[in-house]
This record gives C-alpha cells, sequence and structure tokens, in this order.
C-alpha cells in the first residue's frame, strides 16, 4: 500500500535553502562592489569639477591664482551669480562626499594682489580624495595639483601628494 503524499521532504527544503542563501551572498557581493565603483567615480567627478573651477578661478578671479579653499570656490565673482562649483562641493574644507574625504591645500601667495573674492590665493595647490573606510566606501585613493593631472593608487597621496609634478607613487588617470 503506497501513500501519496504532498509537499517537499525536509531535504529539499534544506537544499532549496542554501541555494538561496548562495545567491543572496552572491547578490550582496556584488552590491558592495558596484556601491565602491559609485563612489570613487563621484571622487574622479569631483577632482574633475575641481581642477576645471581651479582653471577658471585661476583666468577670471585670482589674478593667476588659485582658489585657496573649496569654499571659495563655492563664492560667485563680484558681478555674477553663478559660483565656481556646484554648492555640493562647496559645503566645508575638508568635504566628506560619496564615501570620500576631499580635501585641498596649497601654498599661499606671499606677494601681489588678492583675488576678487578678497581672499589671499594659493600659487600652487593639491587636491586629495580619501575612502571615509577603505574597502568599503572606497578601494582607491586620489590626487591631483596645479597641473590637473589625477592620479590613483591603492595609498594614500594625503602626505605625499607635490602641488606640481607628479608623486611619487600611483598612476596617471587619462
Amino acid at each position: 500500500m503506497r501513500k501519496d503524499s504532498a509537499g517537499f521532504t525536509l531535504i529539499e527544503l534544506l537544499v532549496v535553502m542554501a541555494i538561496v542563501a548562495l545567491l543572496a551572498t552572491v547578490a550582496m557581493a556584488g552590491y558592495r562592489q558596484s556601491k565602491i565603483r559609485a563612489s570613487e567615480a563621484s571622487a574622479l567627478s569631483a577632482l574633475r569639477s575641481l581642477n576645471q573651477a581651479q582653471f577658471i578661478y585661476m583666468q577670471s578671479c585670482g589674478n593667476q591664482r588659485y582658489a585657496p579653499t573649496l569654499v571659495a570656490l563655492g563664492t560667485p565673482a563680484p558681478g555674477d551669480e553663478h559660483a565656481f562649483i556646484s554648492p555640493d562641493l562647496a559645503v566645508s574644507d575638508p568635504l566628506e562626499k560619496s564615501g570620500y574625504i576631499v580635501q585641498m591645500t596649497g601654498t599661499a601667495a606671499t606677494e601681489g594682489e588678492q583675488t576678487c573674492t578678497g581672499l589671499v590665493p594659493f600659487t600652487t595647490y593639491r587636491i586629495t580624495a580619501d575612502p571615509v573606510t577603505p574597502g568599503i566606501s572606497g578601494n582607491l585613493y586620489y590626487g591631483t595639483n596645479s597641473d590637473r593631472v589625477i592620479y590613483s593608487d591603492l595609498e594614500t597621496f594625503q602626505n605625499n601628494m607635490p602641488e606640481t609634478g607628479p608623486p611619487g607613487h600611483g598612476q596617471e588617470l587619462k
């Protein structure tokens, strides 16, 4: 006499649960990597925008010199209603944005005129972007300077990014 039973056996349910757990693990790893790549893309975009803004500032407002802070780049020139960078990049200096800390430093001009916004300009500058939590908010470190070339590496440029010329480590991004 044979009983027809409907449903799954315990072993079949365990196999299905194991497959679901494996797929969830793979999906989470992919999600984490895509989040890191998005943060890195945002940091690169910010550095490109800052380099362009510094160039425009130098040409139009800085008397061939650069803005001393990110906040200064967010201040419009007299007679203009538009700043050199978007407001989200001019919140503070240093700036935390999309999992990265963006910081600008430079050499203050000791002679010559102030900028059109009344600030003492930089003769040269350097900008670094470091992940807030390495390996979680980003894997790469970025740096750029007055030459407007962006470099990346697996170690920080914080204390060794020159204000002009290439750093001692890292790769130039094209």
